[in-house]
């Protein structure tokens, strides 16, 4: 079997570059590739697998293409691979699932805790030189304990995000897969049973003091989040995005953010990352965060060591540990 041939769109921790350095040749270039670079890279026949990042688009035309035999996703989402193109084309593609339920579920409950109680609002205040002493009504937040936290979406981050606020003692709601409609038996909650309550769509987002996202990008859950249901929102409520930014209507959340439809956001993506929707950024009652998700030494390592041991398999025609789309394995 000659040497694999790996092209890696940016530079990602170790052991990812070792790993692959050990199956065959690695060209990390010194600058983003750009959408004609990348496609130079895939179908020049000169690489075998590319290791990408989210903000490497590859649609079906690009794929049609394409001379690669896999596309190993430094990320646990695919949402910038048209998944069945890369199919159709005997493309694999390779993941990064589980390692980062735990980091990602930290940061949610982080914005929950940061947004409601003014954590950087507060902070610029003191760097300012604006704290003088105690005053009773000085920077004045929201409660996080004994309120209601609704989770759109019921998978792996959010039932760990269930977890960290049923600590703190909020009272959880959750939304399957909006609309969610679909009966939770007990038997599918495991250690929640009887203490998450599953609920619709619409009674999660009217009842909720804290609206949390939790599911992946796809055609059903673009803009999910849009102004018809910010305005059915509390007026008194957050919005918390660790999700995808195309989730959320960023143009109408600023809207409702400007006019108290809602009281504030705590987001961690955005709809066109890293740009954000004109005015978002200098709203008081937000927090930003740049897409920190995963963002621990161990966690991004351990994606890196995924998705190099993805990579190298799909270079020896072999299904990766992590297939998104095992059917277009080409035995």
């Amino acid at each position: 079997m000659s040497a694999a041939r790996f092209y890696v769109t940016t530079p990602i921790p170790e052991p990812a570059l070792t790993l692959l350095r050990a199956a065959g040749s690695v060209e990390v270039p010194d600058e983003l590739p750009d959408a004609a670079r990348l496609r130079e890279v895939c179908v020049s026949g000169d690489y075998d697998v590319v290791v990408s990042q989210l903000r490497d688009t590859f649609d079906a035309d690009l794929l049609a293409a394409a001379k690669i035999r896999g596309i190993s996703n430094y990320a646990v989402g695919f949402n910038n691979v048209d998944i069945g193109a890369a199919t159709a084309n005997s493309i694999l593609v390779g993941n990064t699932p589980g390692v980062l339920t735990d980091a990602t579920a930290d940061v949610a409950m982080l914005l929950i805790m940061a947004t409601a109680r003014r954590a950087v609002e507060a902070d610029t205040f003191v760097r300012a030189g604006r704290f003088t002493g105690w005053e009773p009504n000085l920077l004045l937040g929201q409660d996080v304990s004994g309120r209601t936290l609704g989770l759109a979406g019921f998978g792996r981050i959010a039932r760990a995000t269930a977890k960290r606020a049923l600590a703190f003692g909020m009272q959880v709601l959750f939304c399957p897969r909006p609309p969610g409609d679909r009966p939770v038996p007990d038997a599918e909650l495991g250690e929640f049973a009887g203490l998450v309550t599953h609920t619709d769509w619409d009674t999660l987002v009217t009842t909720s003091d804290y609206l949390s996202l939790h599911v992946p990008l796809t055609a059903q859950t673009r803009h999910l989040v849009d102004a018809g249901v910010l305005a059915a929102m509390k007026p008194s409520a957050i919005l918390i995005n660790t999700a995808r930014g195309p989730v959320v209507d960023e143009a109408a959340l600023v809207a409702a953010l400007k006019s108290g439809e809602i009281a504030g956001a705590g987001l961690d993506v955005y709809e066109d990352e890293p740009a954000l929707a004109p005015g978002l950024a200098e709203l008081s009652n937000t927090v930003l965060l740049p897409h920190l998700g995963s963002a621990t030494v161990s966690v991004r390592a351990e994606m890196a060591r995924l998705c190099a041991e993805n990579a190298v398999a799909m270079a020896q025609n072999r299904i990766p540990p992590h297939p998104v789309n095992p059917e277009a394995w080409n035995s």
